[in-house]
């Protein structure tokens, strides 16, 4: 006999990156950052005493939250931290999603969405995206048609690393009558050059939650955590009625604002991120390969079927030499790609030195 809610028996669970317990892989198959977190991060982990650890931590980690509002000049009380970036999702659905209700996002995207979604018993209006990866001129509209009260849109763009700008999303937040989460959990690894900033969003419009995350920029993907930059009414409700009691372990409050509060000693690391990006990119390109423009820390790359037989031939030698990229087989219009975090450069070499020998 079965216990399942009839709608968590029918639905299929998340599936995450490969996780070699190998030292010796070149892992570039999960976007993790491919630098260590900086020194007063590991500073702060290591000032943690026995005692602290002892007692319950913060409930609403007021020290992250005073932090946080001061970097992004906001009031403390539009931040919530949570475990992960996953959480704020799953809180977002749980909050502001009826069972039964629809969930907006684009196709493709981040997959755990649906999952989410299909947890909470609501369904999911997928849009598919043009052929540039952009979004549809008719998306709000869609959306607002059928009713939608929660429409996630992540930016950078998963898979495809393309960067929508912030008019368009101002526009999104103006036309959807229902709340727009930006998942930003790549923005880190923007050009800088374009001033790319959506805070003035949350300033503007109160149906804007924006998600940020520490497990790519900052280094940190084993601390699970994440928070949300929103206006009052959304970020109220999660944070006093259905967030977890203590959601926040003592350790991840800590770091995470010691983090945020020297964020330039991690940006060190996305300027070398970019660097390697554009180099990637360009010997990806001179071997044949479609590459999008990306503003994250890995690009979507076409593989022509006339090299070596194409993506999931290519996916599956690279593995065979363990090195580990990123192939979704599920997913039709991704079949004949490939996406490849930006590692080190010694990485990213051996990376390229391998394809360059199957051409």
């Amino acid at each position: 006999m079965g216990y399942e809610r009839p709608n968590v028996s029918k639905m299929d669970g998340y599936t995450p990156g490969e996780q070699p317990n190998s030292l010796d892989v070149v892992k570039l198959n999960t976007n993790e950052n491919p630098y260590p977190p900086a020194a007063p991060i590991m500073e702060a982990l290591q000032k943690v005493t026995a005692e602290s650890l002892r007692r319950y931590p913060p409930p609403n980690s007021k020290g992250f939250r005073e932090a946080a509002a001061k970097f992004h000049d906001v009031d403390p009380a539009q931040i919530i931290l949570t475990n992960g970036g996953d959480e704020l999702l799953r809180l977002l659905i749980t909050t502001f999603v009826e069972p039964g209700a629809l969930v907006g996002m684009a196709d493709p995207s981040y997959s755990l969405y649906p999952v989410l979604s299909a947890i909470q018993d609501a369904k999911t209006l997928e849009v598919p995206l043009n052929d540039d990866w952009t979004m549809p001129p008719n998306f709000a509209e869609t959306m607002n048609a059928a009713g939608v009260n929660l429409t996630f849109v992540v930016n950078p763009h998963a898979p495809s690393g393309r960067l929508m700008p912030v008019a368009e999303l101002e526009k999104l937040a103006q036309d959807l009558k229902g709340v727009l989460c930006i998942d930003e959990a790549y923005v880190n690894f923007v050009e800088p050059a374009l001033g790319h900033s959506t805070v003035e969003l949350v300033k503007k419009y109160d149906n804007v939650v924006i998600l940020r995350s520490f497990s790519k920029g900052y280094s940190l993907a084993g601390l699970r955590c994440g928070y949300g930059i929103g206006s009052l009414n959304l970020v109220e409700p999660m944070q006093d009625k259905t967030k977890d009691s203590y959601n926040m372990n003592y350790v991840s409050q800590v770091v995470s604002t010691a983090a945020l509060v020297h964020w330039e000693e991690s940006a060190k690391t996305w300027e070398k991120v970019i660097q390697e990006r554009a180099r990637v990119t360009k010997e990806l390109e001179a071997l044949g390969w479609e590459v999008i423009p990306s503003s994250s820390n890995f690009v979507l790359a076409t593989v022509p079927a006339s090299f070596n037989g194409g993506a999931a031939n290519v996916y599956a030698e690279l593995k065979a030499q363990e090195i580990l990229v990123r192939y979704f087989a599920k997913i039709e219009r991704l079949q004949d790609k490939l996406r490849c975090t930006i590692g080190t450069p010694d990485e990213n070499s051996k990376f390229l030195d391998a394809l360059k020998k199957m051409k």
